[in-house]
């Protein structure tokens, strides 16, 4: 059984004349299938897809984002990878079963693969979690990362949860502190990472593992600070006004690509990923196989570099720092604000120690 979201009620209906024409029983004994009728309607619920999907606001991308039909991380696992060996336990605590993490083969080649899982029905969806990491998850991921960087093999990570687990137990085994770790251990790899947000990117549960060369996400996929709800709660202390705070977090592809946040955007088929998943398997694999070629002749030192200047460069395009060099040394060169103000203590100091001396000779 399908599942549409309140927005797709036209689609629902076309859908569903469709499957009554093809039904040869729909009728009292056999009836003629009348492929005319099929074909025409087909082609208007086309067109609405079409019409529906280029509109989006960014409330309904949000949900389609959410959308319980949408493939999950353990999806792309099993039909990208090969011989994915998962890997558990952060040798402190427990394992996190709200992250699949482990060695596998991407077109011979080794890489870890990290996949943060929101689960297929409601029991999975309980047992992991609703894929919001706990401080457990984080710290097995940051030892299978370390792991891969100590072997120079590429990491593939698939983003898609709300945020970190938020509960008390969490906060007690130390959920920021082990979303920092992660956060720095990702910056700190030489090694090429790609992380693909294929749905939520939530929050720092999100960031602790898309801190990489290449942050991809999925057309109709969001990335924010926080939900739209949690948002609105906050600035207007009304949930319902999700759509106006979604509207100004700029959390779309679209919008971040803009903003030079994300790198790329990966196109999904008309009406979402979850209606032609084949296809988003092509996508996504051209996608990473053209990633690990531009990273492939790059140094361990470029590779970092790399990294830190693209985070460094967020937010400065009309800033004073122009150069790379200026960010990977994290030196900024002088300005003429800067130098402004510097001439303008000079003068205010003479200014001060003539006045003293006036008074001095005055005194005197």
């Amino acid at each position: 059984m399908k599942n549409y979201l309140n927005f797709e009620n036209d689609i629902k209906n076309l859908e569903n004349e469709i499957e009554k024409l093809k039904d040869p029983y729909i009728k009292e004994g056999l009836s003629e299938v009348d492929t005319q009728k099929i074909s025409s309607t087909q082609a208007e619920l086309d067109e609405k897809l079409k019409d529906t999907y280029s509109n989006l606001d960014p409330w309904q991308t949000t949900m389609v984002a959410r959308h319980e039909d949408r493939p999950k991380s353990k999806f792309f696992i099993d039909n990208l990878f090969e011989d994915f060996i998962s890997l558990s336990g952060d040798r402190h605590y427990g394992e996190d079963k709200s992250v699949l993490t482990g060695f596998a083969k991407f077109k011979g080649n080794s890489v870890l693969v990290i996949g943060q899982e929101k689960g297929e029905d409601l029991n999975s969806r309980i047992e992991r979690n609703f894929g919001m990491m706990r401080p457990e998850g984080y710290r097995k991921t940051i030892r299978l990362m370390n792991l891969a960087n100590k072997f120079n093999i590429p990491i593939i990570s698939f983003i898609d949860t709300p945020g970190a687990y938020p509960g008390v137990g969490a906060e007690e085994r130390g959920q920021a502190e082990a979303i920092a770790k992660s956060i720095e251990c990702c910056m700190e790899l030489k090694v090429p990472t790609i992380a693909i947000i294929i749905g939520e990117g939530g929050s720092g549960g999100a960031i602790a593992l898309a801190s990489s060369n290449k942050v991809i996400m999925f057309e109709n996929a969001i990335y924010s600070v926080i939900s739209p709800e949690g948002c609105a709660t906050i600035l207007w202390r009304d949930p319902k006004k999700m759509l106006d705070a979604a509207k100004a977090m700029k959390l779309s592809a679209k919008d971040l690509l803009k903003l030079k946040i994300i790198d790329e955007i990966i196109p999904e088929p008309l009406g979402g990923a979850h209606r032609d998943r084949d296809t988003m398997l092509e996508n996504v694999k051209t996608s990473i196989t053209q990633n690990l070629d531009y990273f492939k002749d790059m140094s361990p030192e470029e590779l970092t570099n790399e990294r830190k200047n693209k985070f460094l460069k967020i937010g400065r395009n009309d800033g004073f720092i122009s150069t790379s060099q200026d960010l990977s040394s994290l030196t900024v060169k002088k300005n003429k604000f800067e130098n402004i103000l510097k001439l303008r203590k000079v003068q205010m100091g003479i200014g001060i120690s003539m006045l003293l001396l006036a008074l001095f000779f005055f005194l005197v």
